[in-house]
């Protein structure tokens, strides 16, 4: 079947089934260009909290599609491909971050949406990269425990006067860039602007022209009157960028940034997942009780106000 096809019968399934497709931008294009939604991380939480939809196809990876289920329970929430997990999500356990708040009793904990539901249970709110400084700085308590990413984490410690105390795990794909990797694109591109993902270790940070989330910078291309813009987030993110700013040239930072995760999914597996309601993603009520608690209070947060990350 080609991908015409595909596309077809994914679309009369999708009416059949009263199903959303939403995508991350981390996504294949074939894949983003097929979704109701495509976003990021808090772009897709808004989304499935809000859905009339009966399924809920997520283009993303695990916690995401967990998130969905917490969000609305009541909705069949379907993984392409269950495999499709996240390795900062992997860096700590329930047993980490029960053992690190007994250290830490006054603290609350901030837990980074790219983690697992149970994690989300254990924390206090949610938080995603573009809405961290405006989470952190809604508490009353002055201790934090940030988890799991320690860039993030770092650069919301210069917008707070709170103490962060963050987990060391890291996004793979966004820490391998360096301050090298910025000053080589300088020097190859002299009139370009540099946008990156605050996931990217401080020192990348430091260098370049704007630091935001994946819709932040999506944003920024859009409104910046640079015309050629390095982006040092995931790959992916390129086909919106292109889609949206057809008179301008984009550029990765490296070419290290794919996320091998975010790329399994194909149409097939999509086609496939709806058609027999494959890789059912579900989460136990005890945890969705809790988990909810910490999202909900997350987007309460975020429509009072506006961060720096934006």
């Amino acid at each position: 079947m080609n991908t015409s096809e595909l596309r077809t019968e994914i679309t009369a399934l999708k009416e059949k089934e009263n199903a959303i497709i939403l995508a991350h931008y981390y996504q294949l294009d074939e894949v983003q260009e097929i979704a109701d939604y495509t976003g990021d991380s808090f772009g897709l939480s808004e989304q499935a909290a809000s859905t009339e939809a009966d399924v809920i196809v997520f283009c993303g990876v695990k916690f995401m599609a967990e998130s969905a289920c917490i969000l609305s329970p009541q909705k069949t929430v379907l993984l392409p491909e269950q495999e499709a997990g996240c390795p900062l999500a992997d860096e700590i356990s329930p047993e980490d971050l029960v053992a690190l708040k007994k250290n830490y009793p006054e603290a609350a904990v901030v837990c980074y949406v790219n983690s697992s539901a149970e994690i989300k249970a254990l924390s206090d709110i949610c938080c995603t990269s573009s809405n961290a400084i405006d989470v952190v700085n809604s508490l009353d308590e002055k201790q934090v425990l940030f988890v799991p990413d320690r860039n993030l984490a770092s650069y919301v410690a210069g917008y707070t006067d709170k103490e962060i105390i963050a987990w060391d795990g890291c996004c793979p794909t966004h820490d391998a860039m360096t301050a090298g990797d910025v000053h080589r694109i300088r020097r190859t591109h002299p009139d370009c602007v540099v946008t990156v993902h605050p996931e990217c270790r401080p020192e990348v940070t430091a260098l370049a022209d704007h630091v935001g989330s994946t819709a932040g910078i999506i944003k920024y291309a859009r409104e910046t009157p640079a015309k050629k813009i390095v982006i040092g987030t995931e790959k992916g993110t390129l086909y919106q960028l292109k889609k949206e700013n057809p008179g301008k040239e984009f550029y990765l930072l490296s070419d290290k940034l794919v996320c091998p995760t975010m790329k399994v999914i194909s149409l097939e597996k999509l086609r496939n997942s709806l058609k027999n309601k494959m890789h059912r993603v579900t989460v136990v009520e005890s945890v969705i009780e809790k988990a909810n608690l910490a999202l909900n209070r997350m987007l309460e947060v975020t429509r009072q106000g506006s961060g720096k990350l934006g």
